[in-house]
């Protein structure tokens, strides 16, 4: 039994497939950048450092490093790595705009093209994955730089970051 046989017309089917396909979109794009790119009310940037402008990384990693005790050769070469991340990601979330201006121009017509919409949502998760593999490397080559013991002092200081905005957000 076909949900559109059973359950509604075949117009209406579709345009709920659209619909959801729409949904499932806009979410698609909007959730990375709201994951890594948090602001709070007041327009400041609380995300992850990497997703941010590169010319403010060396102050934040400056900041992250603070209490970690490293050296100075430790915050060059942290620096230098996500300097290059950020670099890499601002390019990467170019891309990931273009494609949501894509979207939106298919989404608008009078006809959605489905095959359009489907190569569409395969290029954005193929850029998402390209957006992971980068951050995920940057953060390998980050902990490399770092001993056991500072990255279980960075852990712990990420931890009390996060239940801090969780307060916040959720009070």
């Amino acid at each position: 039994m076909s949900f559109t046989n059973s359950y509604c017309s075949r117009d209406s089917a579709r345009a709920l497939r659209h619909g959801l396909l729409g949904a499932l979109m806009a979410i698609g794009v909007a959730a990375p950048q709201m994951v890594w790119a948090e602001r709070d009310h007041h327009g400041r940037d609380h995300g992850m450092f990497m997703m941010g402008n590169p010319d403010k990384v060396a102050r934040k990693v400056d900041h992250m490093l603070e209490h970690l005790d490293a050296t100075d050769a430790q915050r060059t070469q942290v620096k230098q790595i996500v300097q290059a991340a950020a670099a890499d990601l601002k390019t990467q979330r170019a891309a990931g705009k273009a494609l949501h201006e894509r979207a939106m121009e298919l989404f608008t017509q009078a006809s959605v093209d489905e095959s359009a919409v489907e190569t569409l949502r395969q290029q954005m998760v193929q850029q998402m994955d390209q957006s992971s593999r980068r951050i995920t490397q940057a953060m390998l080559e980050v902990s490399r730089a770092l001993t056991t013991e500072q990255r279980a002092k960075l852990a712990e200081q990420m931890k009390r970051r996060h239940e801090k905005r969780q307060r916040h957000w959720h009070d």
